[in-house]
């Protein structure tokens, strides 16, 4: 095909990317293998469209649906069940789903061992989930289990009216002691598996109170008004108050080793949200895990 006029000028992996909405890293892969032709000649990543110009792109063969493999997930409790939902306390390294890439336990693969029969809609191997936590995050996470709560909870989390609550320890003191953070977060320029605050990023908003001061940290209590990825990590790290633990962005490794952190401090503390077979308000909340409870523990103690 012609190179739309629209990516006149842009980089091969930027304005493929758009075309054909693969990821960046994805086109780089491609031109690598000379899989990228402009004008008959192997094009590299960073090279310029020109709105004419003759494209050629040998895409790889699709590949395979993801499986879900029935396999129970050590520590994983199940909160609250009924007919229409399932919440489960999601462990520190587990998945929400199965992808590309992931050998580990998933949500979906300990619901289905535990014999949940889970919400057909959507993609697979993400069928019931309405929302994701990462896998370094702990904490409360709905998976729907009808039809009908797969469709109200979607829903609900486009509308923003579900109440989500996390809890997060960060480095220093955040002035105000209590704020919003309105800052838009896009892809990182140099890493395609981290997110930053970006003008032309997509609209983020994260509230927070502190709950407790220590002498080299905060405990917050941050409400989400957006769920982008990674956002609280990005939102605090772009205060230079990143959560502690959290050497991806920016934690103080010095720090992290002295609490016993393996992963970021940050905990997904409760989910509020109105039934989706009758309305009523539910509030499903989590306690924090022994690693989590530990660092607090050894701040406490200082």
């Amino acid at each position: 095909m012609p190179v739309p006029d629209g990516l006149d000028g842009m980089r091969v992996d930027t304005g493929l990317a758009r075309l054909l909405g693969l990821s960046r890293t994805a086109i780089a892969a491609l031109t690598e293998e000379g899989a990228v032709l402009v004008d008959g000649a192997a094009a590299g990543k960073s090279d310029r469209l020109s709105a004419g110009s003759w494209l050629e792109v040998e895409l790889p063969e699709p590949p395979r649906p993801l499986t879900i493999e029935a396999t129970p997930v050590e520590g994983m409790e199940i909160l609250y069940a009924d007919d229409d939902i399932v919440a489960v306390d999601k462990p520190v390294g587990v998945a929400a789903h199965a992808s590309v890439g992931w050998t580990g336990p998933t949500v979906i693969g300990g619901l289905a061992a535990a014999g949940f029969r889970i919400s057909t809609s959507g993609a697979h191997e993400r069928q019931g989930i309405v929302h994701r936590l990462d896998v370094g995050t702990s904490g409360v996470m709905v998976v729907a289990t009808s039809e009908r709560a797969y469709t109200v909870l979607k829903r609900a989390f486009k509308q923003r009216t579900i109440d989500k609550r996390y809890h997060a320890l960060v480095q220093g003191h955040p002035d105000p002691s209590s704020g919003t953070i309105d800052a838009p977060i896009g892809r990182h320029r140099s890493s395609d598996w981290k997110f930053a605050v970006t003008a032309d990023g997509k609209p983020s908003i994260t509230h927070y109170d502190t709950v407790e001061a220590f002498q080299a940290a905060s405990l917050l209590d941050i409400h989400l008004e957006t769920g982008r990825t990674h956002q609280i990590r990005v939102h605090f790290s772009a205060l230079r108050h990143p959560c502690c633990g959290d050497l991806t962005y920016g934690a103080d490794p010095r720090l992290a080793e002295r609490l016993g952190l393996e992963r970021q401090w940050l905990h997904a503390r409760s989910l509020g949200f109105a039934h989706p077979a009758d309305g009523r308000w539910v509030e499903i909340t989590s306690k924090y895990p022994a690693d989590l409870e530990h660092a607090l523990a050894v701040l406490r103690s200082a």
